[in-house]
């Protein structure tokens, strides 16, 4: 294998000798470097490396990851009403809103690659949920941006076909990987409550929508 090999769901399993079953869990949660080309999962060797390397250098150690405040990573003008029907216009508008976070250092690059990884691997977890993440050197600490979709966005490719009208994108800092999956998580997490995915559907204001996120 080469580093920039991509691996299926099922090479990463016999690569890591683990089951394909805690595989696709551990992809499920954010906890494994992952995401979707259409309905199915796939894996950069190099991630995936550099992911085992952290694992089992720290395994002696106790790992301190900052406990997750959406209102120290979100902030109500970081959310945004869309207006989109496609994944492309919502990512660039969202990643414009987010590169005016002082966290960000490079708004070119912010897009740029936020495009690059969506074309490599769908970021549509399920549920009209997508969340497109990266973590930059240009980024000097985590930082996220919410879009709700006044339409569906039919081309995120998600595996239970729902289209996406939720979208909380996450910058993070080249050395923040514990907290950047920890983030992943638990945006994850808080999502699979339906009532809240309604209830943020519904809202008017972007302080509603900061309101729901934070309570």
């Amino acid at each position: 294998m080469n580093d920039d090999d991509i691996l299926t769901l099922e090479e990463v399993a016999k690569y890591l000798r683990i089951s394909e079953r805690t595989v696709y869990d551990c992809a499920q949660k954010g906890e494994i470097p992952a995401g979707k080309i259409r309905t199915a999962w796939r894996f950069k060797k190099s991630e995936i490396d550099k992911w085992v390397n952290d694992r089992l250098s720290s395994s002696n150690l106790t790992i301190q990851v900052n406990p997750i405040h959406a209102q120290s990573i979100l902030s109500p003008h970081r959310i945004l009403f869309l207006n989109c029907s496609r994944k492309r216009d919502a990512l660039i508008t969202l990643a414009e809103n987010l590169a005016a976070a002082p966290q960000i250092k490079n708004r070119q690059e912010l897009s740029a690659e936020i495009l690059k990884r969506e074309e490599l691997m769908s970021t549509a977890i399920g549920c009209g949920i997508a969340i497109p993440h990266v973590r930059l050197s240009s980024v000097t600490d985590l930082v996220v941006s919410a879009g709700i979709s006044r339409f569906d966005i039919v081309d995120f490719h998600p595996l239970d076909d729902e289209p996406v009208r939720l979208i909380f994108m996450i910058a993070a800092a080249h050395n923040q990987h514990s907290y950047y999956l920890h983030t992943l998580s638990w945006f994850s997490t808080k999502l699979k409550n339906k009532d809240l995915r309604s209830a943020l559907l519904q809202t008017k204001t972007e302080q509603e929508a900061y309101d729901l996120l934070t309570a």
